[in-house]
Formats: C-alpha cells, structure tokens, sequence
C-alpha cells in the first residue's frame, strides 16, 4: 500500500482485517459497555423526550420491510429507518457516551450497527463487539487528529464514517467495497454547530439519527457495488480540506492503527445531559453537600466559564428558563440549578413538569457566568469553576474534578448496568425488572452469544 494512498484506502484495509482477537481487553470492555449504554439510553428517550416521537411516528407510517427494531416502541421496519430512529433516541436526553475530548461515537454507531445486524441476522456477539470497537477507536483517532474549529457539529461530521466503518465490520465487506462506503458516506456527512449552540430547536437532541441513516446507505450502497470517492479525506476538496481546512495529524491517525483499539477510552455519563456542564455540576453539588447550604441561603451562583462553556449561558435570559427540554439539557445555568436544587441530576429533574418548577427557576436566576479564557475548549476541556454566595455573606469555591464518569473517576460496570436499569424504567413501555437484568447478563455475555442481536429481543 502506498504512502500517498487516501485515507479511506488505509482505514478500509485496517476495518477488513480487524477481528475480535486482536481487541484489548479494554477494547472489549468499552465496546460491551456501549452497547448496553446506548440501548439503555435510547430506551429512556422513547419516554422522555417528546422531541423523538414525530421521528419514529414517521418511521413507523413509512412502513417497509420488518428487517429492525424500533428500541423502546417496538415493531421492526427497514434497517435504515431503525437506524434513524434509534439514533434520534440515542442522542435525545444527550446522556450517551463520549470520548475523553468531547463528541459521541455511539449514538450514530450502535443503532446503525445493531440495525444491519437483525437486517442480515447471523451476527456473533465477538462480530458485533468488534464493529463497534472498531467505531469507536476510528472516532477517536479523528478526534485527536483534527483540528475543530466548533464550526462544524463533529459528532455528525465524524459519526458517518465511524459508524459506516462498523457497519461494514458488521457485514465483512471487502477493503475496496469498504473504502467505496467512505467515500458514499461523505454524502450524509453535515451539521453546523448552530445545530449545537441554537435554542428552540429539536435537532440537538435528534441529529445522531441522520449519520447513523447515512452509515447505513452508503454500507449497503458500496455491497451492491456503487463507488465512492477514492480521495474522499485527502483530496483537495476532501473532507480533511474542506471541514477541517487541512489542519489534520495524518500520522496521528493512522499511529497504531490495527493494533490500538482505543474504544477503551469511551466515557460513560452520570447525568442525562451535555457532558460539558458536568465539571460545573459537579461542583455545584459538592458545594451545597459540604456546606449544607438550601437554595434560599444561596444570593449569587458565579460560573467561571470558557469559550464553550459561555454558548450554554447566551443569550443569558434564555439559558436561565429554558422552554424545551432539549434547550434544558444545554443550558449552564438550569443545569447548575438543578444541582443546586436536587442535589443531583436525574431523568426525573429534566421533564417538561420540572421546567416550571418554581424553586429551581429561581437558583437558574442568580446564575451568573464569569468569563475565563484559561478554560477555553482546545483538545482536552478544563474542568469549570464553581463560586457560591451566601445571604449572610460567605464565599464557597470548587473546581469540578473527580466527576463521576470522568478518566479520575470513571464508571464501573456496575454504574453502567444501575444505568442501563433506571434508562430501561423510563421507557414508553418500561422494561419488567427480569427483563433487565435479562439483559445486563446477555451484555456481559455478549462474546459468547451466536446471535448478537438476542440482546435486542430482550428488550424489545
């Protein structure tokens, strides 16, 4: 293989060679984590987001072959539609998992994965765990190996090539046919960050069921022997140019490839909302906790925020009521009010019933965000700052460190099955207590299960 050649033509060849074998363990442990994630989330979605019912409601009267799951409705339509359906859930409460630098992998992966999985039937628990692991290590390495300038939403940009990558693991396409997915896959590869930064909006929670749509229509375009691109990332007007104006790590990406499965990596999330707010939360909480302070002790709530962190508090007014769940979820200063509130952050404190909750509108209205460049997004997020003022005059400051979820304080399997069983309570048809358990044990035993997609009957 030449230097020169794309890098689709090496990605291609590296996801026709990967087999389960040659996963880390990590590898397998952050693949089998996701999977059981991504399900459990989507499930909490069909229940409490109202944002994904217009989208498996139009599913559902576009009828089709039953090839897929709906997760959380029931009933099977054609493998791409599931795919859209299932990654409108994935990403609607934004409580899906993500790198250690920020976007998510999985809610465009898993659903396409699991869609093409019951299409074709046959699938190994070891074929599925080695398609999302290749996924995910291939989100990650386009994480770190581009320059993001927040223009673009990367979760998109990147998703539809990770999650066509393990689509294509799924159905063990050849490099060249592989390599043609890449380059048709570029033709759903979009979403500005207004998608991200914008209020009144439902895409923000919706937008990972386009890419993982896209994944798989360019997968199943490139079986059927459509051509893609053959300089689709390198080429003067390829991605790498054109989203990322050439400011890439080639070398970076292709570091280890096929040999380093960095899926191992994937972050798991305590709270059902942007993971950027979490540091801020996080304090929040630690602060009321040590200090026994109840929101009417509270005159002023001071966030030290970054450039990032300063599009979850404008237009301030707004950020501090939002009207939408999908806005509450991006919101810095509802978000520390809840936590203010609560004392935590559950499904149950992001519903249409708590936006009009009287005490937490009233902590939302004495947050006020104090800018700080040295908490600027660059790769790594630094963790935000949280300052309490009491009535009676006292001052209490944290730093967002050790958050639940986070590499210094990761979740354990166990915090992703408690997960799994509050997401599986919160479905518009809530999973018995056998069931999931049922399914918590079918996911640790995913590798040795004949028919990988067992998992989605289980829940289903």
């Amino acid at each position: 293989m030449p230097e020169a050649a794309d890098l689709s033509i090496l990605i291609a060849r590296h996801v026709a060679e990967a087999r389960f074998d040659r996963l880390s363990p990590a590898a397998v442990e952050g693949a089998r984590k996701t999977i059981l994630d991504t399900i459990g989330v989507c499930l909490a979605a069909s229940g409490q987001e109202p944002a994904v019912r217009g989208v498996v409601g139009f599913v559902q009267e576009s009828g089709g072959r039953e090839e897929s799951t709906i997760l959380g409705f029931g009933g099977r339509v054609p493998a791409m539609m599931a795919a859209l359906a299932n990654g409108a859930m994935a990403h609607g409460l934004d409580y899906d998992d993500q790198t250690p630098w920020g976007q998510h992998a999985a809610s465009s992966l898993v659903p396409a994965v699991l869609a093409v999985a019951e299409r074709h039937g046959g699938i190994t628990g070891r074929d599925l765990l080695t398609a999302v692991a290749v996924g995910q290590d291939l989100f990650n390495r386009m994480r770190v190996s581009f320059d993001w300038q927040k223009n673009w939403n990367f979760s998109t940009v990147a998703g539809v090539f990770s999650a066509t990558a393990g689509v294509a693991s799924v159905l063990k396409l050849p490099a060249e046919a592989i390599a043609n997915a890449l380059g048709i896959a570029s033709m759903q590869c979009a979403g500005t960050a207004e998608v991200l930064n914008a209020t009144g909006s439902d895409l923000r929670a919706l937008y990972a069921g386009f890419p993982a749509k896209g994944a798989v229509l360019a997968a199943s375009l490139a079986q059927r022997g459509i051509k893609g691109v053959p300089t689709v990332f390198d080429g003067q007007f390829g991605i790498s140019n054109m989203y990322f104006g050439g400011r890439y790590d080639r070398d970076r990406l292709l570091d280890g490839l096929g040999e380093r499965f960095d899926g191992g990596l994937t972050l798991y999330k305590r709270w059902p909302c942007v993971g950027t707010a979490h540091s801020h939360i996080h304090a929040a909480i630690e602060i009321v906790k040590a200090n026994d302070l109840a929101p009417d002790d509270i005159a002023e709530i001071r966030v030290h925020v970054g450039d990032y962190h300063q599009l979850m508090c404008d237009p301030i007014a707004t950020r501090r009521l939002p009207r939408t769940l999908v806005d509450a979820k991006f919101s810095l200063p509802y978000l520390v009010a809840v936590a203010v509130v609560r004392r935590d952050l559950r499904l149950g404190d992001l519903t249409e019933e708590a936006l009009r909750d009287g005490e937490i509108m009233a902590a939302a209205r004495k947050v006020v965000p104090v800018p700080d460049a040295t908490l600027d997004w660059k790769l790594e997020l630094p963790p935000g700052r949280v300052e309490l003022l009491t009535v009676d005059g006292r001052r209490f400051e944290r730093v967002g460190t050790q958050v639940p979820g986070n590499p210094d304080n990761p979740m354990t399997w166990t915090d992703v099955g408690r997960k799994f069983a509050d997401c599986a309570r919160s479905a518009a048809t809530p999973l018995t207590e056998d069931r999931i358990d049922r399914a918590i044990n079918l996911a640790v035993e995913l590798d040795r299960l004949p028919d990988a997609t067992e998992l989605v009957r289980a829940v289903s």
